[in-house]
């Protein structure tokens, strides 16, 4: 061991000087690091993907194969008799997918256009109460929509919108505004104020602003919100089960709910499976295109400078 001096107040000290630790060990700590990092998002990419994987193999299998006990993994044959019923099922699989993405695309641009216009009011004017009544719409996020179901199902009876696309889509909408707020309001508190001024001596409008200058300039956030908005209404069952009655109104979650019991109560997978993967795609594939912004938009407004 080598024998090192430090100096002090008071003289020389005689000590022990520690050894670097060499190269090699530094490049075996570093790849032991490495390896335990993409070792665990490995692991977790697996359990992920599992389902999915499982769900889109199984969709493929005869449906006698499908509903076997132990489960069978792999096909024995890849079949399509699965979609094939699917498709054939009550009024066709078209009506459904068409019925889910009227409701979807409805309210996504009921929840853009009102999100944005609140969170511009919210983010650039300042009015007596704003912060308590952006408060107040936060706290609508405590409500379960579940407590709320039966007065929604009365007012949309009374207004005559039971068993239409509109009035779900509005139910909806209601359901994502807050989040959908907060997001925008973020958006537009993390654009600098300045540019928003030089519009104005440009000779922008008010809503010439919002529209040519703000709204490029707050994407990502209008990404995340749409996306937000399509998962929820694309997805969602409870609210869709009780607010309509009318099957040719039902949406693809509803349709599925129908459809997964076989004869004597037996659950049909692989008629569920099939759906499922129908029902997967459009939301991995809006993901895939809008990953981007989505991020961008989440972290939107975080820091401030």
């Amino acid at each position: 061991m080598m024998l090192g001096r430090i100096e002090g107040f008071g003289g020389v000290v005689r000590g022990r000087a520690e050894v670097p630790p060499s190269r090699l060990a530094l490049w075996w700590r570093r790849w032991g690091v490495n390896a335990a990092y993409y070792g665990l998002c490995t692991v977790l990419l697996l359990m992920f993907l599992f389902p999915i994987v499982w769900s889109l193999l199984t969709s493929f299998e005869t449906a006698r194969e499908a509903s076997a006990s132990p489960p069978a993994y792999w096909p024995s044959r890849f079949s399509i008799e699965n979609y094939r019923n699917l498709a054939n099922y009550g009024e066709g699989i078209g009506r459904y997918v068409w019925n889910s993405g009227s409701v979807a695309l409805l309210t996504v641009i009921g929840t853009l256009v009102l999100a944005t216009l609140g969170g511009y009011g919210f983010s650039r004017f300042r009015f007596p109460g704003r912060n308590a009544l952006f408060m107040l719409i936060l706290a609508t996020l405590m409500i379960p929509f579940q407590s709320i179901l039966n007065p929604l199902f009365i007012l949309l009876r009374l207004l005559h919108l039971q068993d239409t696309h509109l009035g779900l889509a509005l139910v909806y909408t209601t359901f994502q505004l807050p989040f959908a707020v907060f997001m925008m309001r973020n958006a537009f508190d993390a654009v600098p104020i300045e540019i928003e001024e030089a519009a104005v001596l440009d000779g922008c409008s008010p809503a010439g602003t919002l529209l040519r200058v703000m709204l490029p300039l707050v994407g990502p956030g209008l990404a995340t919100v749409g996306l937000f908005a399509f998962f929820g209404s694309w997805n969602e069952l409870l609210a869709a089960l009780i607010l309509v009655s009318d099957s040719r109104a039902y949406t693809l979650p509803v349709m599925l709910l129908n459809a997964q019991s076989g004869q004597l109560g037996a659950v049909n997978w692989g008629l569920m499976q099939a759906g499922i993967v129908l029902t997967i795609v459009p939301c991995a594939a809006l993901f895939l295109l809008l990953q981007r912004y989505y991020i961008s938009g989440l972290v939107a407004g975080a820091v401030k400078a």
